[in-house]
């Protein structure tokens, strides 16, 4: 069973951001502000999630995420980061951008499961390089609230929209 852990700590914070850009397209460079969100298996961190990009104005914000183990996404970890964007952020709105190459070895990657939980996909030719698309999920505070994975939870997700 995978535990979740915040960076509320400054040094924890920019671990798992480090994490999570080491692994990703062009998170090298940074995310700016942020909110970070670990998924841990015992000690071990095997997945991270990076909240940035935050518009309070518009209520949007956008996550990067990466692994190191197919099973980390599990419905408990599903919750937790939609709460906090939903919830805790008040967002109406969530994205994240994915390249078209982004494949895993079974072909249940994060696009898949991205369309499957609710998020709308959106193609835009050329945003990765020549020849190369990149998708942007988003899904509303709406969408979220409705699409049936958090049954247990289904008040709370319906206060947040």
């Amino acid at each position: 069973m995978f535990s979740i852990a915040w960076g509320t700590v400054p040094e924890i914070n920019e671990g798992i951001a480090e994490f999570v850009g080491a692994r990703i397209e062009g998170g090298y460079r940074g995310f700016g502000e942020h909110m970070s969100m670990a998924v841990l298996d015992g000690e071990r961190l095997v997945a991270g999630l990076v909240f940035h990009n935050y518009s309070p104005e518009t209520g949007v914000i956008e996550f990067s995420a990466a692994s190191s183990s197919e099973r980390w996404l599990t419905r408990p970890v599903l919750w937790a980061m939609f709460d906090y964007a939903f919830n805790q952020a008040k967002c109406q709105m969530v994205l994240m951008r994915v390249s078209e190459l982004n494949r895993t070895w079974n072909g249940r990657g994060i696009r898949r499961i991205l369309r499957a939980y609710g998020f709308k996909e959106t193609r835009i030719d050329d945003l990765r390089g020549r020849g190369i698309a990149e998708m942007v999920y988003t899904l509303t505070d709406e969408a979220w609230a409705s699409n049936g994975f958090h049954r247990q939870h289904a008040k709370e997700a319906r206060i947040a929209a």
